[in-house]
């Protein structure tokens, strides 16, 4: 079925009217992207960040009446431009854009619908979907470039804010014994389950937890990939979650964080060198106090 996207190059202070009216006009679908390179990194809680300057694209049937819709627009001093949306299978178009990872030696995050190009090796199966966590990104590539290295042989973890479950299915690949997730996203538990099931682990390998339903038992090792912030903010609770003489893995941290959230860390773990990849570093620690 062929599509048009009307365009509009905005403001972030015009920007949620203009999608507001795409929506009104019959867009099937709006995206607001970036359009002068302009990095937003970690916003404030509860605020919805826009760039300065904001490229608004409503996707729209090819059958509607563009020129009605640009006049709603003309009456509001907008403009914008018309383009017609090349006709393609799009299920299949995304997908050649993602390819197996390797994390180290003998370890791979692959696509299911790729062969592995290791088969022996350690191959997590996992598609991008609504959950973070790919491993395409600096912060989760960076964690299981670590945990490819460790012994964890029956060993429990814990993976905090677990997004897609990658770190918790990484770990139980590896030879944890047992495995929890725990988000604050219903939607991230749903992902980590049909992903263990992908990688035809046990149904109850993960098991699933909102924060505040989390068990206390402490486990061998905690990962948390979240962001610097609440990172350093759950520093009692991730620690008193954590085994004396266990490993800790941080990430979704930039390299001037790194030393805000490791002092919130100090009074109970003795850090590693910090591990950099891009402007994003992954810090380890190991527990010497409780």
């Amino acid at each position: 079925m062929p599509w048009l996207q009307f365009k509009i190059d905005s403001d972030r202070n015009q920007a949620e009217a203009i999608e507001d009216l795409m929506l009104a006009t019959g867009a099937v679908s709006v995206t607001l992207q970036d359009n002068a390179d302009q990095p937003i990194l970690e916003p404030a809680l509860g605020e919805t960040p826009l760039w300065q300057e904001t490229r608004v694209t409503g996707l729209y049937e090819a059958t509607v009446d563009t020129e009605s819709i640009a006049e709603h627009f003309s009456q509001q001093k907008v403009a914008g431009r018309w383009e017609q949306l090349e006709d393609k299978d799009w299920e299949r178009e995304w997908m050649k854009n993602y390819h197996p990872i390797k994390c180290a030696d003998n370890f791979w995050i692959c696509p299911s619908w790729i062969e592995p190009p290791e088969p022996e090796a350690i191959n997590l199966m996992l598609d991008p979907g609504l959950a973070f966590g790919t491993g395409t990104h600096p912060t989760t590539f960076l964690c299981l470039q670590w945990l490819a290295q460790q012994d964890i042989k029956g060993q429990s973890v814990i993976d905090y804010g677990c997004g897609s479950g990658i770190l918790a299915i990484g770990a139980l690949l590896k030879g944890a014994d047992s495995a929890i997730g725990v988000d604050i996203d219903p939607q991230a538990l749903i992902a980590t389950r049909e992903n263990t099931e992908r990688n035809k682990l046990a149904e109850d390998a993960i098991t699933v937890f909102l924060p505040n339903k989390c068990p206390q038992e402490p486990a061998d090792l905690m990962l948390a990939n979240i962001l610097a912030g609440p990172l350093a903010e759950l520093a009692p609770s991730l620690s008193s979650l954590t085994k004396l003489g266990g490993k800790l893995c941080l990430s979704g941290i930039l390299y001037n964080q790194a030393e805000v959230v490791m002092e919130a860390y100090r009074p109970w773990f003795d850090f590693d060198e910090p591990q950099q990849r891009e402007e994003w570093v992954c810090l380890t620690a190991s527990k010497v106090k409780d």
